[in-house]
Order: structure tokens, then sequence, then C-alpha cells
């Protein structure tokens, strides 16, 4: 089970390695497996203790004091690899067309994460599970220039975790390009960006690791994207783009071990599956 991690409670879905039974318990016919129940090895124990959590994040003290002790004196940062300059001007194509998302129920419930534009009317894609964790209540927006809005929810559709909202026309937001259906390859690198314990305008690089993984997401089982870019708590719903700007896919969960935060594995919805899904949400609702 994954345990509160102080980055935000952590939350289903779980992913289930082809090698494990859904339960976590080792497979002994998987095709090239020669060990016996009797003979489970570090591969199988680690992989059993491996939970994809939600990346949403409750707002409240824990992230805010880590925020408060984020200038705290550490030790010396290792010199960095030069960025490529196509992943800064990706970067600095792609912030402005991010947002915070905060939902605030009435009973007291709350949460946060991220989103982005994806047209001229100001539709914001973004997870359904940070909706409901906030107990559906009242939606604000805030743009990369800090900005808030109050943002309609236009539909939503919990079964694969996505859902629209819509802002007035002056929040200006620049919609971000859509990487085309199956152009995304293992190997390029990657961005992603969101608001990860509350800090906005927040980007992190990485590569794609794989394709089609099949994880639990919304109410059911899906291809994601694997990522190894770090993200974190509040970084659900937001866009994951290629070295082109391109949105790729939407940043929805991670894997830990033991619920101890982002250890490289994430995964996002595919963004031919975000695309058919918000054109019909959009659709039902206007």
């Amino acid at each position: 089970m994954a345990v509160h991690t102080g980055l935000g409670e952590p939350r289903g879905p779980w992913f289930v390695s082809p090698e494990l039974d859904p339960d976590g318990r080792g497979r002994w016919d998987v095709p090239g497996s020669d060990r016996g129940p009797g003979r489970r090895g570090w591969r199988g124990r680690l992989l059993s203790a491996l939970a994809v959590v939600a990346l949403s994040t409750v707002s409240g003290g824990a992230a805010g004091s880590w925020v408060a002790g984020r200038d705290a004196p550490g030790p010396a940062a290792a010199s960095a690899a030069p960025v490529p300059a196509e992943l800064t001007t990706a970067a600095e194509k792609t912030v402005p067309g991010v947002v915070s998302v905060m939902v605030g129920g009435a009973s007291g419930a709350s949460a946060t994460g991220s989103g982005f534009a994806i047209d001229h009317e100001q539709h914001i894609v973004t997870n359904d599970h940070i909706l409901a964790r906030g107990g559906s209540g009242p939606v604000t927006v805030e743009t990369s220039d800090g900005r808030r809005f109050t943002a309609e929810v236009v539909g939503r559709e919990p079964s694969s975790d996505l859902a629209v909202l819509k802002v007035p026309a002056s929040a200006g937001l620049a919609p971000l390009p859509l990487a085309k259906p199956n152009s995304t390859r293992v190997g390029e690198p990657v961005l992603a960006v969101g608001s990860p314990l509350g800090l906005a305008g927040t980007v992190t690089a990485g590569i794609v690791s794989a394709l089609n993984r099949q994880v639990r997401i919304g109410n059911g089982r899906h291809s994601a994207v694997q990522t190894d870019a770090s993200i974190n708590p509040g970084n659900s719903g937001g866009p994951l783009v290629n070295a082109r700007g391109e949105v790729v896919g939407v940043n929805t969960a991670i894997a830990t071990i033991d619920g101890n935060g982002s250890i490289g594995i994430g995964f996002a919805i595919p963004i031919d599956q975000v695309q058919q899904t918000a054109d019909t949400i959009i659709g039902r609702g206007g």
C-alpha cells in the first residue's frame, strides 16, 4: 500500500507488473521464468512495492512546510550538463499555456494540480481526480503571470481520468500544439511542466522511457507514455511536451517504492486519447 509521503496524500490507481498478480504476488507462469514459489528474487519484491499514485496534492501544511524550507543549505550540487537549446525554447513556449488548478469543496476538501490550454476558446485539459479530490467544489485557475480566474467545468470523464475546464476569454491563454498521433518515439527528450507542490511553472526534463505501458488510470487500465522526467504531486494534469513544444501526453501518475516520492518512473495519458476525450467532452458541454 502507498503511504503518506508528506508530498500530498498518495492515491491509486495501482501499477501491476506483467510478472505480478493483481494482488502483488509473483506469477510463476510467466514465459521464460524458471523461479519457483520459494525462490522469489529481489526483482519480484521490488516490483511488488511499486505503486502508481496520482499526482494531485491536498493544499495545506505539507506543501507549505516544504516550500518554507526550500532555501535551507544543503550539499553542493554537481555541475549540470548543458541544456539543449531546443528544450529551452520548448519550455519558453509551453509555460505561458500551463495553469495551476485549485479546487475547493464546501466540505473543506481541497486539491491542487495543473492543466493547459488546448484551443483559443480557452478550454483547459486537466485530470479528473483533481476535481474529485477537491470535493467537486469551485475551481480556480492561476496563469503563469499570477492572474486568477474562476473556471467552468465543461465536463468530466472519470473512466479516463480527464476533465475539461473553461476560463473567460480575458485569460488569453496560448493553446499548446499537440503532437501528431503515433509520432512519439522512445528515447526522445521531453519536458514535464506543471505546479508540483504548488510551485507554478516548474519544468523538468527527461526522455520517453516506454510507450503503451499498461497502467490503471481512472476506472480502468489504459496504455500510457512512461517517462523519467521528474514529476511529483501537483503535476497532475500538466503537459508532457517534446523538444518541439508539442504535447505528447498529460502527466497523471508516478510509481513509488513504499510511497517515497518520485523514482523516475512517471506515466502520462497519450495525447491521441486526450484529444479524442477532450473533443467528446467539449462537444457535449460546449
